[in-house]
């Protein structure tokens, strides 16, 4: 039973340790050819999990192979901390993602979003201050909003049909609100009456096509919106986690018992 539990710890932490070479490379490989702000944030979150991943792993395969219930049971205590940590993650993701929803504008299909609507802390930790500058910088990067403005022949009814994303929606165009006129996706004019409502993101708005309304509360809202969608995704892919390691950390717990048990027996039969 004992070389059947060691040879899973093993082969998972086999596994692990792969996973983990991989990211470290990645972010080496983006440390060498990264030419974009977007690009560059990615190598320090890669770098760290590989590594602590790795860690892990590596003590992980001595205690199996080595059959050592001492790194048996560091690599256990590291993993129930994981454990807890996942949980706890987990937990305060929900909680902070648990409000708003983008509003409903009648006669488009697509919705808008307000940063008023996010809890304060997605607002203070992830889009205030200078945070935004790099998140906006990536933004403008990926060119979200160019590919809206491809088709310069569209009009104003066929452009409310489309189904923006809430990045889209919330940056590349001025809210419906401020009743600008459409030119095209990207593209709007201010009546000679000036905006409908004495809002900050109708006067932050403008056409330059690096600017559009990046700078504009909406656009913080559907950028939280995107995130929000993500952190769920992420959500169910720590449950499966969360599980996984408690698994592991089962048959961890069944080899470390094992191997006292093979040594009590070994005493036993008169061998050092």
């Amino acid at each position: 039973m004992a070389r059947i539990s060691n040879t899973i710890v093993t082969i998972l932490n086999i596994v692990s340790a792969v996973l983990a070479l991989v990211a470290i490379g990645t972010s080496a490989n983006l440390m060498v050819r990264s030419s974009t702000e977007c690009q560059k944030s990615l190598q320090s979150p890669l770098l760290m999990a590989g590594v602590v991943l790795l860690v892990i792993s590596l003590i992980g395969l001595i205690g199996s192979c080595g059959r050592s219930n001492f790194f048996l049971y560091t690599y256990l205590t590291l993993l129930f901390l994981s454990i807890v940590a996942l949980i706890a993650f987990t937990v305060f993701a929900f909680l902070v993602t648990n409000e708003s929803a983008g509003k409903v504008v009648s006669g488009q299909g697509f919705k808008e979003y307000r940063l008023g609507d996010y809890s304060h802390w997605m607002q203070n930790n992830l889009v205030n201050g200078e945070k935004w500058n790099g998140i906006r910088s990536c933004l403008v990067e990926s060119n979200l909003c160019g590919r809206l403005s491809e088709d310069v022949h569209q009009t104003e009814a066929e452009f409310y049909k489309q189904k923006l994303s809430p990045i889209q929606s919330g940056c590349c165009k001025p809210p419906s609100y401020c009743g600008f006129e459409f030119k095209n996706a990207t593209y709007w004019t201010v009546p000679k009456s000036g905006p409908a409502v004495p809002d900050t993101d109708c006067i932050t708005w403008s056409n330059d096509q690096e600017t559009l309304c990046y700078d504009c509360k909406s656009c913080k809202g559907g950028f939280l919106a995107n995130g929000k969608t993500e952190w769920r995704d992420l959500l169910i892919c720590n449950v499966l986690l969360v599980v996984i390691y408690m698994v592991v950390y089962s048959v961890g717990c069944c080899a470390s018992r094992n191997n006292r048990e093979d040594r009590v027996y070994a005493k036993y039969r008169g061998y050092p």
